[in-house]
């Protein structure tokens, strides 16, 4: 049985990394706050973009590679995670829907490539030998566009140079703090865009909608891909502050069965000492 100075000590490590913990949820419920007011903002941005464009694709003949579907000979797989761990099972819900879409819909590393957003996505890769193209590390908690605007751009380049034939981003959407739901989309080709209903808006295109496509696809794909990675910074911050929450609760039970603990070895020290000066009493009379 542990000493009483051991569990001491124990119960005074376990108060310290309660607070340690009670702390971190508190910043990450403030970033989670901040990050959910980014992704919701940057929604009407992404809607009027997808009007714009979805205008142009269905009202005129005008082509681009990007909304053409062809051979699917390469996909390539867009992955957001996080640079850092004790966000729950933000990483590992991610990396393993990817796991589980390549050994589903692949036989070998020649048919598909990873773009990785986040330092576990890249470790994680480059440990299983998944092959990785591009990758972008320490993207910052409350992202701006600017921040992964290259990789977005390279990432839509690859597409129309036709070096994949198919792109999909894999993420963890935020659904609610408590719920954030793995999720695959494709992003490329660009299939049926859908503006919204209802809409009344008329344009006048110069020089006209061909050009106005041209320039607009892949800025329209490199905000799917800055959306997602709005989202799925949502989904961290609420992950680590679950995590957390859970952490400081585990805490508060632990300490509680090692203060139980603390209170009968207390109590059976006592009890022994007062049978031995008993003992001794008897002993003398």
């Amino acid at each position: 049985m542990a000493s009483l100075r051991d569990i001491k000590a124990r119960i005074d490590s376990t108060k310290k990394t309660k607070q340690i913990t009670s702390a971190m949820e508190l910043v990450s419920a403030s970033k989670m706050n901040k990050a959910e007011q980014h992704a919701k903002g940057y929604v009407p941005y992404s809607e009027k973009m997808q009007e714009v464009v979805a205008h142009i694709a269905k009202g005129t003949d005008a082509s681009h590679p990007m909304l053409e579907t062809r051979e699917v000979k390469k996909t390539g797989y867009l992955v957001i995670t996080s640079d850092r761990g004790l966000v729950g099972g933000y990483n590992s819900h991610v990396l393993k829907l990817l796991q589980t879409t390549i050994n589903e819909r692949h036989n070998s590393p020649d048919e598909y490539t990873v773009i990785v957003i986040g330092r576990k996505g890249f470790d994680y890769c480059r440990k299983r030998n998944i092959p990785v193209s591009n990758s972008i590390i320490g993207v910052a908690d409350h992202p701006q566009f600017a921040d992964i605007k290259d990789i977005a751009k390279a990432t839509v380049q690859m597409f129309t140079d036709k070096e994949i034939d198919e792109l999909n981003i894999i993420y963890n959407h935020y659904v609610s703090a408590i719920s954030q739901v793995p999720t695959m989309n494709k992003l490329l080709p660009i299939e049926d865009i859908q503006g919204q209903n209802g809409t009344t808006s008329h344009y006048e295109y110069e020089p006209n909608e061909e050009q106005i496509l041209k320039v607009l696809l892949p800025l329209y794909a490199e905000s799917l891909i800055f959306g997602a990675l709005l989202d799925g910074k949502a989904s961290e911050h609420a992950a680590s502050m679950t995590a957390m929450r859970s952490a400081t609760d585990n805490a508060n039970d632990l300490i509680g069965d090692l203060t139980l603990s603390y209170n009968r070895a207390r109590q059976a020290q006592i009890t022994q000492q007062i049978s031995e000066i008993v003992g001794g009493a008897a002993a003398i009379e």
